[in-house]
């Protein structure tokens, strides 16, 4: 984390409103422009440039700007900024995800089972992803900054003998913490900074519950075409390829924790892919993110190959102040709430939800605005048609919580 006395680095995500690619010359103009106005309007880090900025500026090319920067200062420390700014032109594609289906024989019959979801970054799809994500200060930088380096080593040929490298990042924890939204926005992220490197980056997320479906006995057979075809577009060096494996545990289980009955099919699927893992490892453009609710039930041999191991535990009282915060914010910004400043007129309010709401999951709390507004709706029928006051809905909020509580109690949980 950076103390605001020493040097640090601002990224300035530039995204533009078309698809085809700018010239050199198109980005060195706004190269010179948006450093003056971020010396100029001392933006805060960590936040989009203000849209009436961009069209003040008459910056018709560009969509969004964003300055993303570690450190929890309200502005930017803007001396010498010019040798701390590194800009990164890109456009996000409007493309859906696509399903690969493989065929499988089921009795004469053919099956199409969905093994992974595709997309190709920067998504819309993903667009503001990382900044809605919120966790302890340099969680998300240092994961990112680890992406890069194991990048790097393997493009410089690291020698694996000396320095262990495999490109695999593990993310476990709780239900609703976000592990899979982070994947996908640290993808996005090193899709966005590795537009001049890489003509393309794929986001491949495997579907483990499939190859762990009715079609058990093929499960070892399914995850070896699943890496061919991963190896496919790995094997073209202008792509980069980010391999996402959601609940790891159903592919890759403990398997001195199975017993005799368990079925030999279950341990070749972790054969199957613990050995697909070390082979692709051998291309350089390639990474792996996993995530996992159940750790302790991981294979050893998958844990060992992790390079980082990074827990993502429930939200700390200082991330729910900050998503409720951006919660109010946003529902000012769409005219559901009226526009107010937030402190220090609303603090207490806010501070009692955020002890109310220790010891949810992120997910969990994320479902609280749109439950209070439905609550308050049950009482002011009329309420569509004008904002709500702040004070009202920080109630409503408070009620749906007491409202969460007792239906998580309900179901034992």
């Amino acid at each position: 984390m950076n103390n605001g006395t020493e040097r640090y680095v601002v990224h300035v995500e530039v995204q533009f409103v078309r698809c085809d690619r700018t010239t050199a010359s198109e980005e060195s103009t706004l190269k010179t422009l948006l450093t003056d106005m971020i010396k100029t309007e001392k933006p805060a880090p960590n936040k989009c440039f203000p849209s009436n900025l961009l069209e003040n500026n008459k910056l018709n090319l560009v969509k969004s700007v964003y300055i993303d920067c570690d450190t929890e200062e309200d502005e930017l420390i803007i001396d010498n900024i010019d040798q701390n700014l590194i800009f990164h032109f890109y456009s996000a594609i409007n493309r859906p995800m696509e399903t690969e289906l493989f065929e499988i024989d089921g009795q004469g019959d053919m099956d199409a089972v969905p093994t992974f979801h595709h997309w190709i970054l920067p998504s819309t799809a993903f667009v503001g992803l990382w900044e809605t994500l919120i966790y302890e200060q340099g969680l998300k930088e240092k994961l990112l900054n680890f992406a890069f380096s194991a990048l790097l080593f393997s493009e410089h040929n690291v020698n694996q003998n000396v320095i262990a490298c495999n490109r695999l990042i593990l993310l476990h924890g709780p239900p609703g913490t976000g592990k899979t939204s982070l994947c996908k926005a640290l993808a996005q992220k090193i899709a966005i900074r590795s537009v001049k490197k890489y003509r393309h980056t794929h986001l491949i997320e495997i579907n483990s519950h499939s190859l762990f479906s009715k079609w058990f006995s093929e499960s070892g057979k399914l995850v070896m075409s699943l890496f061919s075809k991963i190896r496919e577009i790995v094997v073209n060096k202008d792509n980069l390829v980010c391999v996402l494996i959601d609940e790891v545990e159903s592919l890759a289980f403990a398997r001195d924790s199975m017993s005799s009955q368990e079925p030999k099919d279950a341990m070749r699927v972790v054969n199957a892919l613990l050995t697909q893992l070390d082979s692709i490892k051998e291309y350089p453009n390639v990474l792996i993110l996993a995530t996992s609710n159940l750790a302790k039930t991981i294979d050893d041999a998958f844990i060992d190959r992790a390079d980082v191991k990074q827990y993502i535990g429930l939200p700390t009282k200082k991330a729910i102040r900050k998503i409720y915060e951006t919660v109010l914010l946003e529902l000012m910004r769409v005219e559901i709430l009226e526009e107010v400043e937030l402190f220090p007129g609303y603090k207490q309010q806010i501070e009692e939800i955020v002890e109310q709401s220790s010891g949810l999951s992120g997910r969990s709390i994320r479902k609280i605005p749109l439950l209070a507004h439905a609550l308050h709706l049950a009482e002011n029928p009329n309420g569509f048609s004008q904002k709500l006051s702040v004070t009202k809905y920080l109630n409503a909020v408070k009620e749906a919580l007491v409202k969460q509580h007792n239906d998580n109690k309900a179901i034992d949980r």
